[in-house]
């Protein structure tokens, strides 16, 4: 039997850290809090739309606001991941 890993997520782990982790891995980096230079971003739905009950992680944004539809914000965030705007440095956690 063969054991490995197919992803890692990296979740409040300091940004340069990350980058440094997504470069050497051959395997996908998911980012959360963790800087731009992972693979991938991932946030819990109701922080990314501003419902969480509570403070809001650092490192969440509320894509919601100012939108007229979930969709509408669900978009928004996949369109800033893929242009880099997201997570800017006000999201980075560490």
């Amino acid at each position: 039997a063969h054991a490995g890993a197919e992803l890692l997520v990296l979740e409040s782990v300091p940004a340069a850290l990350a980058g440094e982790i997504t470069r050497e891995l051959s395997i996908p980096t998911i980012g959360i809090g963790a800087g731009a230079e992972c693979d991938g971003q991932v946030l819990v739905c109701y922080d990314m739309l501003g419902i969480t009950p509570g403070r809001r992680p650092k490192f969440s944004k509320d894509f919601l606001a100012g939108r007229g539809s979930v969709r509408e914000a669900f978009a928004a965030y996949a369109d800033d991941v893929r242009a880099g705007r997201f997570p800017g440095p006000e999201q980075i956690a560490a």
